[in-house]
């Protein structure tokens, strides 16, 4: 029997520590793999959220909740379908493990979108949102082609690069 604030406490911790493992990869290949395949939820609806609020709020007035809706439906039904190919692939991949780690990959296009509602230069706009997008979908690839076979990784890898894309123009156009 745990109190509520501690478990919000530990899943709290271990959003951060798989933060730090997307934002920061440090450890080795393996480390890096062991601790994404252990897979939650609660770190990508947070970061889902964080992208669909900061959208909406730049879109304003009646568009805000239109934008809410299609981002976080575009990150939920994109990481599904990208999960999915996945699997299909022949891929030794949860459903759930896949969208944990597509989630936690949005992380720098949340902060591009941060990012972004401070300045209107398309320059800027443009220089944050590609370092964003190159790096979630570095990091997303590399977890998605260590689960296919090696012959497939590129099957593999074309649908997470197209998932990012789109987040990364919906940034972009904010």
């Amino acid at each position: 029997d745990e109190p509520v604030s501690a478990t919000i406490l530990r899943d709290l911790r271990r959003i951060g520590v798989k933060l730090r493992i997307v934002l920061l990869p440090r450890a080795s290949g393996e480390e890096t793999l062991r601790e994404l395949k252990n897979w939650d939820l609660w770190g990508p609806l947070l970061l889902c959220l964080l992208l669909s609020v900061t959208l909406s709020i730049r879109a304003g007035g009646s568009q805000g909740s239109l934008v809410f809706a299609a981002v976080f439906s575009i990150v939920w039904v994109g990481a599904g379908v990208v999960s999915l190919n996945a699997s299909l692939l022949g891929g030794n991949v949860s459903v759930f493990q896949a969208v944990s780690v597509l989630g936690y990959c949005v992380a720098p296009l949340s902060a591009a979108a941060l990012l972004c509602m401070v300045s209107d230069a398309a320059i800027f706009r443009a220089i944050v949102v590609a370092v964003a997008f190159v790096w979630a979908t570095r990091a997303s690839v590399v977890f998605m082609t260590s689960l296919v076979p090696a012959a497939r990784a590129s099957l593999a890898s074309y649908p997470v690069f197209l998932f990012y894309v789109a987040l990364a123009w919906m940034v972009f156009i904010q």
